[in-house]
């Protein structure tokens, strides 16, 4: 299956595989506290593995010279930054 790609393909696919864990992992990570506490709930992490994620796959996208993916993650980027700026900023004057 993987016979036809160059190392540096499969360097690239083991990245975007591993964007789209960590991005998966926010839903999972968010489903699993929502059912602990019988109430909707989107924990901290949700916003930093969406980060995190987000870069990976922005930097995939990038590889791939993709501007439907790139225009799509940078803009989640810039989303999940502002929330993270916001728990942030809570905390501190909390």
């Amino acid at each position: 299956m993987f016979k036809n790609y160059s190392h540096l393909d499969l360097i690239w696919l083991a990245i975007g595989l591993a964007g789209q864990i960590l991005f998966a992992m926010r839903f999972l990570i968010q489903w699993i506290i929502s059912e602990y506490r019988r109430r909707s709930v989107i924990p901290d992490v949700f916003w930093y593995f969406s980060l995190f994620g987000g870069m990976v796959l922005l930097a995939y996208a990038i590889h791939k010279r993709d501007p439907v993916f790139i225009i799509g993650q940078a803009l989640g980027i810039v989303i999940y930054l502002r929330n993270i700026y916001f728990i942030k900023r809570q905390k501190a004057t909390a």
